[in-house]
């Protein structure tokens, strides 16, 4: 077996050993190398994950292989981590900017209530200058992957902040011995090149990896994506016991093509593929230096994470048009440049109480966020107005435990709870001279009202219980509560920034809870893994940061509960399967006496015949929160020869106004992989992307805007209607279409030098 896929798996043992489970039986896994199984080894991965008893705590867990999360297309990094169940991902502007996912009846927009992390450091970004919990994944090289474990519910007490949802944590490789080269091309000028490699240095191994990317995309603007990432990790040992020092480095800059209004395609004044504002997109960077040791003795097992993220991003978007500013658009500069500072630490215990095996676990999280941020008013990229400018300190220190007791080889329950303490100070760096103007030119200067500090504790209790194996079955119930952080800026705010009226400060951590129950089940047919999962999530509060207007909405209580249906089915060495739906019911608690008082306005001012009043009554839907969410795959194919795969997704209408009269469209996409593998480590293989052809959206949303074509327009700038219809525009739905099918061509083999 070569060491490339023994560090792979070892890295999933690990997880599995710091989760509480067992360790993988190595000395039961077939001869074969993680580089030539990345093309569709089907029959040699389902050997090994039959091998893999990873202990699972509730029935919605999963555990992926990296060879699993490649051996089915994805045109990019971040859908390749759709492989967790009921998880969606799409994007809606360029290809440098974080995904929009989609989980358990949450539109968690870049990354809100929905947890990332590699190697133990966090992607999502906490007070971020495009939205709370801003995940950035297109820094992930896919084929690096060993490991991807998806959780969800706020159950575990080892997760934290904006996990409550759902939660992925990734492992790279430590060793490829082979190494690995991959050179695709293909529709709408996309290229790639990638090249892998492993060396023996100073008694240990050296990975290095390096990636570049060129893609152009449909629109009649090219997106000009750039990219360039780079991995290089020394590791000795294993990842159970070992150490290791990783760097990374990743740069991209593109154009991007938003969402644009429905009406203006309709009526023919925008191509399909057309866009509003040419000069959006943006550029971003992330540097990273991260350290881990680990170490089994025994009974015990220790593991310490530490690691150092400077990141930078710059977005312009425009998405109202000239909705604010009739005359030069309503483009804007979102800016954020941050230091982040870490440490993951974690012991493990395994002793008897009582005559009953015993398992504890207790560890300290803590991370200090150094973070300057803002949002500008920009007419092709040139500021000319500074809404907020800002110098944020966020830290936080979170302990957390939990044990777990065997009563019976049929019964274990595990009891926990964490501690999370933050802290943030916020600093307004806004002046006079740059700041927005009033009607009668007086600077709009929010900043200095909303400076100050805030902080926030919160306790979590968690608790499982595990029946079974009774007749290959295992019955779950989980329960717990989360959180999730808010902007920090929006605990110390008194002003809108936007246009200076009175605001209220808000907390700075929202509590969450949830519960569920569930079953997993191979009794049926030979080959067949299915799971079943009731679940339940309440949120204190639906509030985000709304970035486009540098404002935070406090929301009211929501409550989401659903089922979701998972399937696994490998009848042969050749064939694999895979299914899941998730079905989900999501409502707003409360009445929003609010937007009643702002729609009966709207009544007023006859909003109704100027396309202003759809969509602002007020109901209970929650924007854009999708209500199916369905995944199908099968892959065939032997370790050499030919191999295939064909991936389908699906996700639900959902309603894009809270009361449901603006909806989207349902989606579905197929995916489509056809290749042949070679004895001497090449292949070659092509993708197809959406080879039915679907002129769905990628991503639909549902607001008012305001283009120079509409009669409202001339009518707003004359001062000829009340200024809340003006305010609102002509109520329409936004969309970004789906891209139109596409081929990528990929040759790929082992690296001999």
């Amino acid at each position: 077996m070569s060491v490339g896929l023994r560090s792979g798996i070892s890295a999933l043992a690990m997880t599995a050993a710091l989760l509480g489970g067992s360790a993988v039986a190595q000395e039961a896994l077939p001869d074969i190398d993680i580089a030539a199984a990345t093309p569709a080894a089907a029959a040699a991965r389902a050997k090994i994950e039959q091998k893999q008893p990873v202990r699972i705590e509730a029935a919605s867990e999963t555990v992926f292989s990296g060879q699993a999360v490649n051996a089915v297309p994805f045109a990019r990094p971040g859908e390749a981590l759709e492989i967790v169940p009921g998880l969606s991902v799409t994007q809606h502007s360029g290809e440098g900017k974080a995904n929009q996912y989609f989980l358990r009846g949450f539109q968690l927009d870049h990354g809100t209530d929905f947890s990332l992390t590699l190697d133990g450091m966090p992607i999502n970004m906490r007070t971020h200058g495009h939205g709370q919990g801003y995940a950035d994944a297109n820094f992930l090289i896919p084929e690096l992957l060993s490991s991807v474990v998806g959780r969800k519910g706020p159950y575990y007490a080892d997760k934290g902040d904006f996990s409550s949802a759902g939660a992925v944590d990734m492992q790279y490789i430590d060793k490829l011995d082979s190494g690995l080269f991959r050179a695709t091309g293909g529709s709408f000028a996309y290229g790639r090149l990638l090249g892998i490699k492993s060396y023996d240095v100073h008694g240990g191994s050296l990975l290095t990896a390096i990636e570049s990317s060129v893609y152009d995309g449909p629109w009649t603007r090219p997106d000009e994506t750039r990219k360039i990432n780079g991995v290089m990790r020394w590791s000795h040992g294993t990842q159970e016991d070992g150490v290791s020092i990783t760097g990374m480095a990743y740069a991209n800059r593109w154009y991007s093509t938003d969402q644009i209004p429905e009406r203006a395609v309709y009526s023919g004044q925008l191509p399909l593929w057309g866009n509003v504002d040419r000069t959006d997109g943006g550029d971003a960077s992330r540097f990273s230096l991260s350290a881990r040791w680990s170490q089994v003795d025994g009974a015990h097992s220790s593991r310490v994470e530490a690691y150092a993220i400077r990141s930078t991003l710059d977005l312009y978007n425009n998405f109202t048009y000239f909705l604010s500013n009739p005359d030069l658009g309503d483009q804007f500069r979102q800016f954020d440049r941050r230091t982040v500072l870490g440490v993951n630490a974690q012991h493990a215990y395994k002793y008897e109480l009582a005559g009953l095996p015993v398992e504890s676990r207790i560890g300290l999280q803590s991370r200090y966020d150094n973070i300057r941020l803002g949002l500008q008013d920009t007419y092709h990229r040139t500021p000319y107005d500074t809404v907020s400018n800002n110098q944020v300190a966020e830290g936080n220190v979170s302990l957390w435990t939990d044990t777990t007791v065997h009563f019976a080889p049929w019964l274990r329950a595990t009891g926990g709870v964490r501690f999370d303490y933050f802290a943030a100070s916020v600093g307004s760096l806004q002046d006079a001279l740059s700041a927005p103007k009033d009607e009668f030119g007086n600077p709009i200067l929010t900043g200095p009202a909303n400076s100050g500090s805030s902080s926030g504790t919160m306790g979590s209790p968690k608790f499982g219980l595990v029946l079974g194996p009774f007749e290959r079955t295992e019955f779950y119930l989980n329960f717990g509560e989360g959180y999730h952080s808010t902007d920090a800026r929006g605990t110390v705010t008194h002003l809108a920034p936007s246009d200076g009226s009175a605001a209220s400060p808000i907390p700075l951590l929202v509590k969450q809870r949830g519960a569920e129950v569930g079953a997993k089940t191979s009794r049926f047919v030979d080959g067949l893994e299915t799971s079943v999962a009731l679940w339940w999530l309440d949120n204190d509060s639906e509030n985000q940061f709304e970035g486009d207007s540098g404002s935070t909405i406090y929301g009211r209580p929501s409550r989401r509960y659903g089922i979701e249906i998972i399937n696994h089915y490998a009848p042969a060495s050749w064939l694999r399967a895979e299914g899941s739906v998730s079905l989900s019911h999501a409502r707003y608690r409360g009445y929003d006496s609010e937007t009643a008082a702002n729609y009966a306005a709207l009544v007023a001012s006859g909003a109704a015949g100027y396309g202003a009043l759809i969509g602002n009554a007020p109901g209970n839907y929650l924007d854009n929160a999708p209500n199916i969410i369905a995944m199908g795959q099968v892959e065939v194919g032997e370790a050499l020869g030919p191999f295939a795969a064909l991936r389908y997704r699906y996700l639900g209408e959902r309603p894009l106004t809270e009361d449901g009269q603006i909806k989207s469209p349902a989606t579905g996409t197929l995916n489509l992989r056809v290749g042949y593998r070679f004895d001497n480590g090449y292949s070659i293989q092509a993708d197809a992307f959406n080879i039915t052809n679907s002129r769905s959206d990628m991503i639909t949303y549902g607001y008012g805007s305001l283009l120079p074509t509409d009669k409202l327009y001339g009518l707003c700038k004359a001062g000829l209607v009340s200024s809340n219809v003006c305010a609102v525009g002509v109520m329409d739905r936004h969309f970004k279409p789906m891209e139109p099918p596409a081929v990528r061509v990929t040759i790929s083999g082992p690296l001999p030098f």
